[in-house]
């Protein structure tokens, strides 16, 4: 059975805070959506501002294999006339196919929000609904906070849905616009409702109180057929439903048809690409394309999934273009060190002395400071360095940083010389502190030799003091994340030296991405 996707990263997703979309942006995004095959794609309220309008323009000229774009506004203002609303003008200038109209379902937003009346909030829904309809548009009602009018009064909530469809709404969306809601209160809401409605009935949930994915999933064994949210679960406030988990859950796990066969193995990738475009990190924890998603620590479970993977995994991270992660560290035993060090040297077996000096020296480097949990990269590196096998790409031969004041302004600056097969090459670059340019000079002064370095970029920085006692003098701890845009690693650093740290992480982050290619 079908279930329609009704993504609105672009809309109600950039409502979250820290979020700010370019037009370019947003036409990545689209892209990438459609390239899934998500049915719909909410883009924005024309009515709003110029960015929107700007957008819609744009749009129309980009072909899309799959999905829907959408255009976002309320229902025509109290006591005029749909022809004199410059929203809804707004709207039918956005020249999309479908039009998505939200209006109010509570009474208390009736009378104490727009203040009018009942009755003349039930003909601004029909009213505007009909004037789409009536030039051919497909129209999604969103019945702004349905189940809170539901529960304070049902007849008047379920009114504004009779309407909705007596003026020829294509689908119908119970909106839990607050969050505010338990699952088995929705699903007992929407099971009353399907039998008063028999317009295409859809779900919007928020995830104020962490049910937003449960509410949707229990709608849609209630006889919802059009579920909306956002790709990673962005939103105002606690973030919308989270289309990542959803998708899969109602595919994978209850037979549903929601992409096309396929487009389930791009996940992780078009997740690390939308929240890469958003500059908001990819929660390690998200289910299905977070990196911890598939990761195993404890050593029980390392060895329980090697024997069998679905002992300690509900899916195999294949499907959703994930990875199975075995997280090294002191806790892990040899079973998840052999799994890295087999990537390695396959011929290398659990009791061998290889393995177990390895596992010595990764609690001899754990003790000194490292993490190598989440920054496997470096720790294929060390296990190359132990076993023989590495040989670096490059050479660091001299570099320096200046961080200085001009006009009561910082500025950074980094001199870096490296060596590659013999031939030296002395840059400099200015960054946005001491870190970023250390990074472009490192970059840069590699470039020559491998070019293709100029994909690849730092994503995420962290810094973590080891012995707050010594104050300003404590060892650091520094993980970054690099990507090329299509995957990512992460590699660590230790000194007392925060430069010193960071410069062995992104050297290690350099080296992991060069050994890649050289496979």
């Amino acid at each position: 059975m079908k279930i329609k996707i009704f993504d609105s990263t672009l809309r109600d997703g950039a409502q979250g805070e820290g979020i700010s979309f370019s037009v370019d942006d947003k036409i990545k995004i689209v892209k990438a959506l459609d390239d899934l095959g998500i049915d719909y794609i909410e883009s924005g309220n024309p009515g709003s501002n110029e960015k929107d309008r700007v957008f819609f323009q744009k749009i129309a000229d980009v072909p899309l294999n799959h999905s829907k774009v959408t255009a976002f506004g309320s229902t025509r203002r109290k006591n005029i006339k749909v022809e004199d609303d410059d929203n809804v003008m707004a709207l039918l200038s956005a020249n999309t196919s479908v039009i998505t109209i939200f209006g109010k379902s509570w009474d208390l937003h009736v009378t104490d929000i727009i203040r009018t009346t009942l009755e003349e909030n039930l003909k601004m829904i029909f009213d505007t609904i009909q004037y789409f309809k009536k030039l051919d548009k497909e129209v999604i009602f969103d019945a702004e906070h349905f189940f809170d009018g539901y529960k304070s009064n049902p007849e008047y909530a379920l009114e504004t849905l009779k309407y909705a469809e007596k003026a020829g709404a294509d689908t119908i969306v119970l909106c839990d616009t607050n969050g505010g809601l338990f699952p088995d209160e929705i699903a007992d809401a929407v099971e009353e409702i399907a039998k008063e409605i028999k317009t295409e009935l859809g779900i919007h949930a928020h995830d104020d109180m962490g049910t937003a994915v449960a509410n949707s999933l229990l709608a849609v064994r209630k006889g919802v057929r059009h579920v909306q949210g956002t790709f990673t679960g962005f939103g105002e406030r606690c973030g919308n439903a989270n289309l990542s988990s959803i998708i899969p859950g109602l595919q994978l796990k209850q037979g549903y048809e929601c992409v096309p066969e396929g487009s389930l193995k791009k996940f992780t990738q078009t997740a690390r690409l939308i929240n890469e475009i958003s500059n908001i990190p990819l929660a390690n924890n998200l289910p299905f394309v977070g990196s911890s998603a598939f990761s195993h620590k404890g050593g029980m479970h390392i060895d329980g999934v090697s024997k069998v993977a679905h002992s300690f995994e509900h899916i195999s991270p294949q499907l959703v273009g994930n990875k199975r992660r075995f997280l090294m560290s002191e806790m892990s035993g040899k079973s998840s060190i052999l799994e890295m060090i087999q990537k390695v040297d396959p011929s290398i077996e659990k009791s061998s002395k290889k393995a177990q000096a390895i596992l010595d020296q990764l609690k001899e480097l754990e003790y000194q400071g490292y993490q190598f949990e989440g920054a496997e990269s470096s720790f294929e590196l060390e296990i190359r360095k132990l076993l023989g096998v590495y040989k670096p790409s490059f050479k660091i031969d001299y570099f320096k940083t200046i961080v200085e004041t001009f006009d009561s302004k910082f500025n950074s600056s980094c001199m870096i010389k490296v060596l590659v097969n013999g031939q030296e090459e002395f840059t400099a670059a200015e960054g946005n502190g001491p870190v970023n340019a250390i990074d472009l000079a490192l970059r840069k002064s590699l470039q020559k030799f491998y070019p293709n370095l100029n994909n690849i970029s730092l994503i995420d920085y962290k810094v973590r003091v080891l012995d707050g006692e010594n104050s300003t003098a404590a060892k650091v701890r520094v993980l970054i994340e690099s990507s090329n845009g299509k995957e990512s690693w992460s590699t660590v650093g230790v000194s007392t030296d925060i430069i010193e740290a960071s410069l062995k992480a992104l050297v290690d982050s350099v080296e992991f991405v060069l050994l890649k290619e050289a496979k």
